[in-house]
């Protein structure tokens, strides 16, 4: 075996042979997976009690439709007590709030005038809802003292319906674009996240070997760029079992929570949406809607998407992973590495703000498309854009410069990493390191 093969595999079998990589790959899924149960659980015992809101209409707003009952609101008219015995009334009987609609010559008075009392601080949305019912009523009331027939305005009412298709011809669904959002914005975090993870755990292995004095004998029978690259590679290897563990264990106890409690994983997730909008998703999408994104979703390229995941995934990982070796071989502790931690922390926060504020709003604009060549953002940004379809050229391109980027850190670190892992005792600057880049 290579000098290179014997570098990754004492990586990888010493870090995986770690406690505390045994016990976090076995822990995390169990933790995952518990969590996602338990805020199911307490989501729908918060969600049981059905909400009772009384309300007093002294300027004879409301009718009959004007307030329905759900299955999650109840309304209760309490106008022939008035205001101050509702009151009473509501505290009493322990109901949810209580809504008041003063007598008002003016609309606009009154539109300012109306309370909503409560012992607790109430559901935002549920206040909002409120707000839109009553400005519903109180805007039809406007129009027949204006003397206009709010009938012929709702017979007047057409909503317009943009359908999405291609040029050859087949139809799309609006709401895939927050699908293809949420899953290139989930690829972009899962990178950075990964990146943060094991880099800092490259980092901390040079810095280890560094401080007991080991590097000094394993430098005389190996090169320095081979070491490295050994700790990186080694190292990205764990980190891909490890994810790879928990994907295998997150499937087989989301099955075991199924047929256990019968709830699945989807439900779990949905537990983290409220009702009221779970509510409204419903009343914005019919069935019909929902199949076309179902259909939209399956004739996506998954595979494609996933083999770019991969490349990217790796290129980004590898490139950072090679930036803090070097800062592991220029410091002596860990404390040592926060001035240098800035500059490589910086492109990857770029390149999350890039993706949520342009590539959301427009995946193909000049923005997104530079950041998804520059080399230190592209693994996220290009990731984020992928799902909207991007030209074969720009990722052929995209991949070049990443790959020639990693080499040339590669490199550059070598050189740092030769000088830095025999240098002791003395705080390096970006002075030295510059230094060190010309030997």
């Amino acid at each position: 075996m290579s000098k290179l093969g014997l570098i990754v595999k004492r990586e990888y079998n010493a870090k995986v042979r770690n406690k505390s990589f045994i016990v976090m790959t076995i822990l995390a899924p169990f933790l995952m997976v518990g969590m996602g149960l338990l805020i199911f659980y307490l989501s729908k015992a918060n969600d049981s009690d059905v909400k009772k809101i009384a309300f007093v209409d002294e300027a004879k707003l409301l009718d009959n439709d004007s307030f329905k009952d759900t299955e999650l609101v109840k309304y209760i008219n309490l106008s022939n007590l008035g205001t101050e015995a509702a009151k009473k009334e509501v505290d009493t009987k322990k109901y949810y709030g209580l809504l008041t609609i003063p007598k008002q010559d003016s609309l606009e008075l009154l539109a300012k005038d109306i309370h909503f009392y409560s012992k607790k601080s109430p559901n935002m949305m549920m206040v909002e809802s409120l707000e839109k019912k009553l400005e519903h009523v109180i805007r039809n009331h406007k129009l027949q003292r204006l003397g206009i027939d709010v009938n012929k305005i709702k017979l007047a009412k057409i909503n317009a319906n943009i359908k999405l298709s291609n040029f050859s011809g087949e139809t799309t669904s609006k709401m895939i674009n927050g699908f293809k959002i949420a899953l290139g914005s989930f690829a972009g975090y899962m990178i950075m996240m990964f990146i943060i993870i094991f880099g800092n755990s490259v980092m901390r292995s040079v810095i280890e070997e560094k401080t007991s004095r080991i590097i000094e004998v394993i430098i005389s029978s190996i090169k320095p760029f081979q070491l490295m690259m050994g700790k990186i590679i080694g190292n990205a290897l764990a980190g891909l079992t490890q994810f790879a563990i928990w994907a295998v264990l997150i499937a087989i106890l989301s099955m075991v929570v199924s047929l256990v409690f019968g709830v699945s994983f989807t439900e779990m997730q949905s537990a983290k949406v409220s009702p009221e909008q779970m509510e409204m998703a419903k009343e914005m999408m019919g069935s019909a809607k929902m199949q076309t994104m179902i259909n939209e979703v399956m004739q996506l390229p998954l595979l494609s998407m996933t083999m770019y995941f991969i490349l990217y995934f790796l290129g980004g990982y590898l490139l950072y992973s090679s930036l803090y070796a070097a800062i592991g071989a220029a410091v002596d502790s860990e404390t040592d590495t926060q001035q240098f931690m800035m500059p490589v922390i910086m492109p990857l926060m770029l390149g999350v703000y890039v993706g949520f504020a342009s590539v959301m709003n427009d995946p193909h604009g000049p923005v997104a498309v530079i950041f998804s060549m520059i080399p230190l953002t592209s693994p996220i940004v290009m990731l984020m854009r992928i799902p909207f379809g991007v030209p074969p050229i720009q990722i052929a391109i995209s991949l070049v410069l990443l790959i020639a980027s990693f080499l040339f850190i590669v490199w550059m670190a070598a050189k740092i990493y030769r000088v830095g892992i025999l240098m002791y005792g003395k705080k390096t600057t970006y002075k030295e390191l510059f230094k060190w880049l010309k030997y």
